[in-house]
Parts: structure tokens; sequence; C-alpha cells
């Protein structure tokens, strides 16, 4: 529409009487003439209707909450580019005192001067820790006389990005499969997949499949020992992708960070836990040796020489902002409160789930071993005319996204669903998920669907 057409139209015109209205959105190419914003931006929130709520979305580790004053921080931070460090200096500074909170809050040996950086997610996070033990142990390698063209790296059940990692840069994934009576890696798995190659170990602070902490410290203490009868100085990179915000705070006895010497390096996504926005991850290494100078690169034509050590370039700044509004807004007992809340509707969670007698809990938050999480299976004599993934797909129906899926290899007969209980589910939405369960399983018990020719299902970690 023109701009001549536009001013023939009456200010007085209902919205969907408009031009604009009269036809489907674009799908495949731009149009030829410009529209009115107004009745664009209703057009494109009306598509938007489609989506899922995000806050009855309970497979995802991300927020989905967040204060009013974040989002009017979200918009004064639209225009700012986090990279160009010389124009909006004081983001930059406020990238580094985040970076600075962190390393203190992960016992980081010199936390006034640590080593870190914002970055997109946990993803690229892992990514730049997975790069810094590799660059580490090849760099070792060469001074020893020693080959270099046979990496790997050992983990117990991971994310997909680590899969990323162990494929775009070529490194041999040792990964521990789970067994039936251990959902997680321990000391005994680890060593024996160990040897002069390995790159280093990553253990995850709450993986994504149940929730669980894996053991830091036992794995550390059995790599020490394996140094001094072999010699492989083989580091720790913790995953933290959600436990990295919450261990400190509620379980602060447990010794993951960087009080084990043998951690090098944490990464943490912010926009879980760390209750940012999305698009908010962290990586954090315990001194400035830990990460080779040769990952680092200097940048001058914005305006500064400016070091640069992320995988993204030009990014937003408004998550960073938003990652320290949280930090000033709550303060250590803020984050206690808020983490303990999600703890306490998981056990509430629990307690209601028990009471429908044929599930089976793998992993649930009442001693806070893992993440405010809840994962059940089916009990093997249950004898249901449905499935898991029946009753995640009738959840669907009042808007609940609750997920099932299928363990990794060797327990990839084992169908699971989980929760995650994240800032913002309260008691109160849990007890409305528990009263659509029973409606649910009522319904599937009064009228079974067909059998299913595949139940394994899909999972997608967001």
């Amino acid at each position: 529409m023109g701009l001549h057409e536009r001013m023939q139209e009456s200010p007085y015109d209902d919205l969907f009487d408009k031009k604009s209205a009269e036809r489907p959105l674009g799908r495949f190419k731009l149009p030829e003439n410009e529209s009115d914003p107004a009745e664009i931006y209703q057009l494109v929130r009306d598509e938007l209707m489609l989506d899922g709520n995000a806050r009855q979305n309970l497979a995802t580790f991300c927020q989905t909450w967040a204060d009013p004053e974040v989002r009017h921080l979200m918009d004064d931070c639209i225009d700012k580019n986090m990279i160009d460090k010389d124009e909006y200096p004081q983001t930059a500074e406020v990238e580094a005192r985040c970076v600075n909170i962190i390393a203190d809050l992960w016992h980081a040996h010199e936390s006034k001067n640590a080593v870190g950086t914002s970055t997109t997610g946990s993803s690229e996070a892992a990514m730049l820790g997975g790069m810094a033990m590799k660059w580490r142990w090849r760099e070792a390698r060469k001074k020893a006389g020693k080959d270099t063209d046979k990496p790997n790296m050992v983990c117990g059940p991971v994310q997909v990005c680590w899969h990323k990692f162990a494929r775009y840069w070529d490194v041999e994934l040792r990964e521990i499969p789970m067994d039936r009576s251990r959902y997680i890696m321990n000391a005994e798995e680890v060593l024996k997949r160990c040897d002069e190659n390995t790159i280093g170990v990553v253990v995850t602070l709450g993986i994504t499949f149940t929730g669980q902490y894996e053991p830091v410290k036992e794995i550390a203490e059995a790599l020490d020992r394996l140094q001094k009868e072999k010699g492989w100085d083989i580091p720790i990179h913790v995953d933290g992708a959600s436990g990295g915000f919450l261990a400190p705070f509620c379980a602060p006895a447990l010794e993951w960070d960087f009080r084990v010497p043998r951690v090098k390096s944490i990464n943490a996504s912010g926009h879980k836990f760390g209750l940012a926005p999305l698009g908010c991850g962290w990586v954090v290494w315990s001194e400035k040796k830990d990460i080779p100078e040769d990952l680092v690169f200097y940048v001058n034509y914005l305006g500064g020489n400016m070091p640069t050590f992320a995988i993204n370039f030009s990014r937003p700044g408004g998550q960073i902002i938003a990652q320290y509004y949280n930090f000033i807004r709550f303060g250590r007992d803020g984050y206690r409160k808020i983490q303990d809340g999600c703890y306490n509707a998981g056990k509430f969670l629990v307690r209601g789930l028990e009471q429908f007698g044929f599930f089976e809990f793998l992993y649930t938050p009442d001693e806070k071993k893992g993440i405010p999480a809840v994962t059940w299976k089916l009990k093997d004599n249950a004898n249901l005319p449905f499935t898991l993934f029946d009753l995640s797909d009738k959840l669907r129906e009042r808007g609940w996204l609750v997920p099932a899926y299928t363990l990794p290899a060797h327990c990839d007969n084992i169908a699971v669903q989980r929760v995650l209980v994240k800032h913002g589910a309260s008691t109160d939405l849990m007890e409305l998920l528990l009263e659509d369960m029973k409606r649910a399983v009522s319904a599937l018990e009064s009228y079974p669907p067909s059998p299913r020719k595949d139940a394994r299902g899909s999972f997608n970690h967001s």
C-alpha cells in the first residue's frame, strides 16, 4: 500500500477493515509496498497467538518470567551492540562486573581479575570451554614432542551442544552410557575411558535427561589418583548450564566449582536459573593461564583495540544488562528464596504425582542433589491403556508442555516425563497441572488411544 492510498483511508476505520487485513501476510517474498505499522503489528501479533503459552512450557530449562523492569531495560538496550566496547563502555563495564560476580560466586582463585565472557547461551560457552581444553592439551603434547591427531573427551549423558563440539572440532566423544542402576556417570566409568589423549572430562551439574548433579569432587579425586599413577594431568570442565546458578544458593556446601583445583572452567546459562532473558550465557576460567592466548582476538575497527574470545561477534547488550539487574535486584538472599521456592513447588508436585499410584520417580528435588525438576516413568506393572506419550499429548490440549521422551543409549527402552520447575512456576500452578493430569488420565482410561507405531517420540532441549 502506497502513501497516497493510506491517506485516502479514514482514520476511523476499524483495523480489520483496512486493506492489509484483507490478504494473508507475505510468506515467501517481500511485498511490493509498505504498510501501516499498527496494522502489521496487530496481524503479526495475531499469528503469535498460535504459539504456546510460555509459562505452561514445563519442558524448557529457560526462563519464562521477568520483572517489568527487565523488559524496560531490554528496550533501552535494543540498539546497543555488546561487542562494540569502545562505543558502549558502560555496557562493557557491566559485563565485566557480571564476570567478577559469577567468578566470586564460583570461588575463582582471583575473582577480581577473573577471565570470562558473556555468550549467547551455555552452548556457546560450553564450546569455548571445550576449545580451551583442546588447545591446552595440544600445546602440552607439542612441547612433549608427541602427536596431536587423536584427542578425546570423556563425559556422561550430555546435551547436544557437546556432540556438536566433538564433531566441529574433531574430538572423539567418549560418552558414558546410562545404566538402570545409574543415570549419571561416576568416577569408575570415567577412569575406564581416560588416556593420554584425553583433553578433559566434562561433568554436568544437572543433566538434561533427569536433572541430577554429577559428582564433580569424586571424579576430580579419581583423576588426581590417575595423575599420580600415569602422569596424565586431565582437567575438568563443569557444564553448569542449569546448576551453576542453583548450587551456590541452595547447596552451598557442595564442592563442584573452583574450590576443586582440577576444575579449570565452568559454563552456565544466565537465561536458565540465572533468571536473565533468553540469549545470555557465561563461561569463566579459574585463572588467566587457563585460557590459551591463541583463542583471543584483538580488533580495532570499532574504535578501540579490544580483545574478544567469544564465538559470536555482534549481539545485543540487553541480556547482559538484565543479568546485572537481577544480580543487584535479588542478591544472594533473593536468589536463594526464589530457587528454594522452585524446589518446594517441585516437592509439592511429587506428592501430587504419588497419589496416582503408577508413577516411579527417577529423580525428585527433595535432597537438592540436582536442579528443581521431577522425572518419572510408569511402573513396570502399571498395566495402563496409554503411554506417557499419550499423556503428554493429552496435556497439550490444556496448553501444558510436559515432554515425554526416551533415555539415551542402554536405557533407550525407558520412556520418561519431566517437569522443570522454574521461577514463576508456583505451587498453585503445580496444583492446576495436577488437576489437568487427573482429567487427562480419566479421559485416556475411558477412551484408550490407538497403539503407537513408534513410542520413542522425540526430545528437543531448548
